[in-house]
Order: structure tokens, then C-alpha cells, then sequence
């Protein structure tokens, strides 16, 4: 596969003004976390419902209730998924995501029934799936931002250290990416999967082992984290980010798009873009979680 400048100039300006609403919201505050996750989240569940409707043509006639209340229930996960430190007017967020969560539990189902023309149990499945592709995975990343915030005694005062693993994750999966395509572009020649062509062999491990060499060394000094738990999450982001990017190619391959939209030149929509972060989630979450 010959290299692209210009396609590679393409990616890596948009990619620019991507790393800096990133960078935004990742660092500023909790809130900015949330706020960047809650538009990633429904901007993700748009570009799926419309994959899903290409494969399935019956789950176009789902209803405007079905089609945004389940949009509106995964967002109640991740609401779930806060702490005391997301405090507004008095109603602690993740209070409010259990109780609208219920709510929606038990709404959903009976206005489906009420007011679908046509119920279908696959497309309930597509919705309980999106759920827990886009909505758990996302809801998990709000847990693991909230690993860091540390607790004064009663009061609402925190010390914040929630950006380490985030960063170190989305960070270890941006290096994988680049390092996967500049090598692949340069000596790849072993195709990794029919489902993404352009993928190779070759580009995927150099990605990989590049990946973990990078955040070994860089990791800790500019993030923080212990040298072996940031070549961990490095090595699980590479693998399991590479498994995801195969899932969401399979998805459009068998809806007959190129990209999932086109927010991005060059990089698609929200779903292009964070297909790897989406898999690498839950089992970065597992390892933070009971190893750390």
C-alpha cells in the first residue's frame, strides 16, 4: 500500500482540531469529561441507528419514542455512572440517571406496545445491543474518569487525579492508530482480515509494539501512571481497540457505506472515530478496576 500525503495531510489537520476539542474536554474539569462523552455518546447512537436501519430496513419503522428514548436511556447509564462530585442544583447526577433509568425501564416497553405500528423483537435487540456497545462502554469511561477523584472527609471538596487513565488509554489508542497506519502505509503487505482490507499485518503489530514502547516511556512523565500499568493499558488499547475497529468496518460493510458519517474529513463520523475506544473501554476498566 503506497503512502498518501495528501490523504495523510488530510487526516492529520482535522485530526489537529479533533485532538484539541479532545485534549478540552479530557483535562479541563470533570464536567468537560461529561459534557464531551454526553455529545460522543449521542453523536455514536445516531450513526448506529443508521447503520442498523441499513442492514435492517424494519428498524427504520421504529418509532420516534423507541428511536430517541432508548438514545435518552443510555445517556441515563452513563448519568449513573457519576459520583458526588457531579452536583447540579442539589440533585446528584448519578441519582437522577437511576431514577430516569427506571423510569425508561418501564415507559419504553409500554409505549411501544401502545403506539408502534409493528413490533419487532430483533429491533428491540438491535437497541438493547446499541446500549451496551455505545451506552455501557461510554457510562464505564465516566467510572473510570471518576477513579481519580479523591474525597475530602463529609464535604463536596475532591482532589481530582481522574484524567491519568483516560488520557492513558485514548492516548495509547491515537499512537496505535497513527503508528499502525504510518507502518502499514510503508512495508505493509499481509492483509489482516478481509473485513478491512487495507489493514495489514504488518501495520497492526508495529502499531501495537510501538504503542507500548511509546507510553512505557512517555506515559508516566507526561500523564503519570507506573511504567507497567500504562504498558499494560497500552497493550490492551492496541488489541482491543484493533477488534473494535474490525467490528465497526463489519458494520458498514454490511450496511454498504464507506464511513459511518462525516463529521471528520478524512476520519468519518463519531463512530469512525471512536470504534477502538468504544471495545478498549470495558476491559481498560476491568484491569483499573480489580488490578490497580
Amino acid at each position: 500500500m503506497a503512502f498518501n500525503w495528501q490523504t495523510f495531510r488530510t487526516r492529520a489537520l482535522t485530526a489537529l482540531v479533533f485532538v484539541v476539542v479532545m485534549l478540552t474536554g479530557l483535562l479541563w474539569s470533570h464536567w468537560s469529561f461529561f459534557i464531551l462523552f454526553s455529545i460522543i455518546h449521542f453523536g455514536c447512537w445516531v450513526e448506529y441507528q443508521k447503520l442498523v436501519g441499513l442492514i435492517d430496513k424494519s428498524y427504520q419503522e421504529i418509532s420516534p419514542f423507541h428511536k430517541y428514548g432508548v438514545m435518552i436511556a443510555g445517556w441515563c447509564l452513563m448519568l449513573y455512572f457519576t459520583n458526588n462530585a457531579y452536583n447540579l442544583f442539589g440533585l446528584q447526577l448519578h441519582e437522577v440517571g437511576w431514577w430516569l433509568g427506571l423510569i425508561f425501564i418501564f415507559v419504553l416497553p409500554i409505549v411501544e406496545l401502545l403506539f408502534a405500528k409493528q413490533v419487532l423483537p430483533k429491533n428491540i435487540g438491535y437497541s438493547a445491543l446499541g446500549l451496551i456497545y455505545i451506552s455501557l462502554s461510554l457510562g464505564l469511561m465516566i467510572a473510570i474518569r471518576n477513579k481519580g477523584i479523591i474525597f475530602k472527609g463529609s464535604s463536596s471538596y475532591f482532589l481530582d487525579f481522574g484524567r491519568v487513565y483516560p488520557c492513558l488509554l485514548i492516548f495509547s489508542i491515537w499512537i496505535n492508530d497513527t503508528m499502525a497506519y504510518i507502518v502499514g502505509s510503508l512495508i505493509g503487505k499481509t492483509p489482516l482480515s478481509k473485513i478491512s482490507p487495507k489493514k495489514t499485518w504488518e501495520g497492526t503489530v508495529g502499531g501495537a509494539i510501538l504503542a507500548v514502547v511509546v507510553m512505557a516511556w512517555l506515559g508516566p512523565m507526561v500523564v503519570g501512571g507506573h511504567t507497567i500499568d500504562v504498558a499494560i493499558i497500552a497493550a490492551i488499547a492496541a488489541i482491543a481497540g484493533t477488534f473494535g475497529d474490525l467490528l465497526e468496518s463489519k458494520l458498514k460493510r454490511m450496511a454498504g457505506v464507506k464511513d459511518s458519517g462525516h463529521i471528520m474529513p478524512g476520519h468519518g463520523g463519531f463512530l469512525d472515530r471512536f470504534d477502538s475506544l468504544l471495545l478498549a473501554i470495558p476491559f481498560v476498566w476491568l484491569y483499573v478496576t480489580f488490578f490497580i
